[in-house]
């Protein structure tokens, strides 16, 4: 098994972070780090470099968030994964037998979640996997 976490590098996944670190080191299990690298578009030049530009962006989160996980003494698995964060975050899940996928919350109150379609949402009616949703404060 394992803790999924989705990671971005918002205030959100910092505080998410150091859950998954807490609940990955209890169970004994690895930290399977995810982002959900879908670029809005359908192709083109633009599209090209925004995909790159987006993958950039989370080889860079995914770094910092490695270097916290291993320096707790976790074993850690990157993906970049070219789908939104919800599915990026169940195809992990289900690939690496996740006890729980871990998101942060931007403290936003739940009809905006629901309107506008935040990933803690989408997951919550989404995810056959439980979804523990870590408000950025604590």
């Amino acid at each position: 098994m394992s803790v999924v976490l989705g990671y971005d590098e918002s205030a959100g996944a910092a505080r998410a972070l150091e859950v998954a670190i807490e609940w990955a080191a209890a169970f004994g299990e690895p930290l399977v780090l995810v982002f959900g690298a879908a670029p809005p578009g359908v192709g083109g030049e633009e599209y090209r470099t925004h995909y790159e530009a987006v993958r950039q962006m989370g080889r860079t989160a995914l770094g910092s968030a490695v270097q916290t996980a291993e320096a707790a003494g976790l074993q850690t698995t990157v993906e970049i994964l070219d789908e939104k964060p919800p599915e990026a975050l169940v195809d992990a899940a289900t690939r690496h037998a996740a006890r729980v996928i871990v998101v942060g919350t931007w403290s936003e109150s739940p009809l905006r979640g629901a309107l506008l379609g935040s990933t803690p949402h989408k997951l919550l009616h989404l995810s056959p996997f439980p979804v523990l949703c870590v408000p950025t404060t604590h």
